[in-house]
């Protein structure tokens, strides 16, 4: 029995056929990092982050060039065939970036809005322009509120109001109540325009784990849209994983969270992916979602001073992964299998029982032979040169014999 509660019940948005919400899995996502003036470096990683199991993936439109480059954009990924839906990132000028390219404003499929940058003096006409003009497409929109560009109109006039209280609140108080009201009042607006209810979902993005908390505690309780979940500007590394990995974690065993996104600080020249690869694994170790097949694997100690299981264990991960849009196609199901590759006698056979296929390698000074285990019972003892080979020719024929194939249309 799962120990987490339901999902916080939510209307569902439709965005270019991906539905989220409640009734629905929880969506990962992801953006790119690319100029998307530069239509063919930009669709390569567009599909580099759709092969890796981004469902939505953002590009930024910041300019004419920007918004220009999106029909090329969408015109590659089909020559890829890659059809994973693009949604636009607009700041300050996405009222005019929609209107004066409709060929791109038609075939993004969702518009992300922050209410705290979409002009001055001329706030809520801007932003009425952008959701008419997703009215006039049939297209959902996201209300991206940030702690970093809160309205500052709304904010001032709430930390004036706070301050005649006759016991005011905290500062950061009054932050978290102004990016709820930033949010729920521009959803309110983009309603009045004639955006759906079901067409419209919320982001409140903090960089501290306990503040996002907090925040998306409080907007699940106000509003049933559905919320887009990610620690912003989560930083580099260990720090971002971790940090990101704590605050979704919680939220989502609270039921909080339809779509989910890590913002993490890329190392120069690193692979964006690794953002939807992280995604995915919180999915998969809350047990919420299964992405690919788990390998389980030992830290070592002094009993495992060789390095071979550490090896055998990357490499089985790997296989997994470069097998599974295969085995997703024609084996079903195999994304919930569990593999262990163990490095010695003490807790080797027991986690190996437990897989649905493990091996149990010799650590130091043990007999050199290592026993396979499948669905809990010792198949066959492998010695030599040749144990990953046998093990993974096994492991092969248990996903032929376990996960039948499906015949393609």
């Amino acid at each position: 029995m799962t120990p987490f509660k339901p999902r916080r019940k939510t209307v569902t948005a439709n965005v270019g056929g991906v539905p989220v919400g409640s009734a629905h899995p929880i969506v990962v996502q992801s953006m790119t990092n690319t100029d998307t003036a530069d239509p063919a470096s930009t669709a390569a990683q567009v599909a580099a982050l759709a092969k890796a199991g981004s469902q939505l993936v953002r590009v930024t439109v910041n300019n004419d060039e920007a918004a220009a480059a999106i029909p090329e954009i969408v015109q590659r990924l089909g020559d890829l065939g890659v059809s994973v839906p693009i949604v636009g990132d607009f700041h300050y000028n996405g009222h005019l970036l929609l209107r004066k390219f409709p060929r791109a404003a038609e075939l993004l499929a969702k518009y992300r809005i922050n209410p705290g940058n979409v002009g001055t003096k001329h706030r809520d006409d801007n932003f009425r322009t952008i959701v008419q003009v997703a009215v006039d497409n049939g297209k959902p929109v996201r209300i991206g509120v940030n702690w970093g560009s809160l309205d500052q109109d709304l904010l001032t006039q709430m930390m004036d109001a706070n301050a005649d209280r006759p016991e005011p609140l905290e500062a950061k108080e009054v932050y978290f109540e102004a990016m709820l009201e930033s949010a729920l009042r521009s959803a309110a607006l983009a309603e009045e325009v004639g955006l759906r209810h079901d067409q419209i979902l919320i982001s409140a993005k903090i960089s501290q784990v306990q503040d996002l908390v907090t925040v998306y505690r409080r907007l699940g309780g106000r509003c049933d849209y559905p919320l887009h979940l990610g620690l912003t500007e989560a930083g580099l590394g260990t720090k971002g994983v971790v940090a990101t990995t704590a605050a979704l974690a919680i939220l989502l065993s609270e039921g909080i969270g339809d779509t989910i996104r890590v913002s993490l600080t890329p190392r120069p020249g690193g692979d964006r992916t690794e953002e939807v690869m992280v995604a995915q694994q919180i999915l998969q170790s809350l047990e919420l979602r299964s992405f690919t097949p788990q390998v389980t694997a030992c830290p070592g100690c002094g009993r495992t001073t060789s390095t071979f299981f550490q090896k055998m264990a990357e490499d089985i991960q790997n296989y997994l992964r470069e097998q599974m849009p295969v085995w997703r196609a024609s084996h079903p199901g195999v994304e919930e299998m569990k593999v262990a590759v163990m490095g010695c006698v003490v807790n080797g056979p027991g986690e190996s029982k437990h897989a649905n296929i493990g091996i149990s390698l010799p650590g130091t000074f043990e007999e050199p032979k290592a026993p396979v285990y499948v669905d809990g019972q010792l198949k066959v003892t492998l010695k030599g040169d040749r144990i990953v080979a046998e093990f993974l020719e096994i492991l092969n024929a248990y996903v032929e014999r376990t996960y039948p194939a499906v015949a393609r249309t």
